[in-house]
């Protein structure tokens, strides 16, 4: 589980969006710095997930779908994220010699546990409490 500047972006068409109202992606990616060819991508994501509705044609534009209180962090990196895994090892379908040579590898073991804390986390953070709230 990586946060790469997708996330990022991803967060930032929140922050316009959670107004309600209904943005052109144009206008999202001038607001919010996000570099056009990217806003699109991400656009199609957070579509594709059904966080955002997108309206067609020359009033169209996208506006959330949903309330970004029920939306956890989690949930948001893993709908953007394409490497589902805090490290390599940890991907499922990683096959690791020195694992299989040695019957474990307590690096592995506590890496996982480590992400397990970390996913943890996420899920209890909101995209609400991200854009809205002092979390320190």
């Amino acid at each position: 589980m990586l946060f790469t500047k997708e996330t990022d972006y991803a967060i930032r068409f929140f922050r316009t969006l959670q107004d309600g109202k209904q943005y052109p992606v144009s206008e999202i990616a001038e607001r919010e710095m996000i570099p056009q060819q990217f806003a699109y991508k991400i656009l199609r994501k957070l579509s594709k997930a059904g966080y955002v509705n997108v309206t067609r044609g020359a009033k169209g534009g996208c506006r959330l779908a949903v309330d970004p209180t029920e939306v956890t962090l989690l949930e948001l990196v893993g709908t953007i994220e394409s490497k589902k895994a805090f490290v390599p090892c940890l991907d499922a379908d990683y096959s690791c010699e020195y694992r299989s040579a040695h019957d474990g590898c307590k690096v592995h073991e506590n890496m996982n546990f480590v992400e397990e804390q970390l996913k943890q986390g996420l899920a209890g953070i909101s995209i609400d409490d991200i854009l809205n709230k002092d979390m320190i």
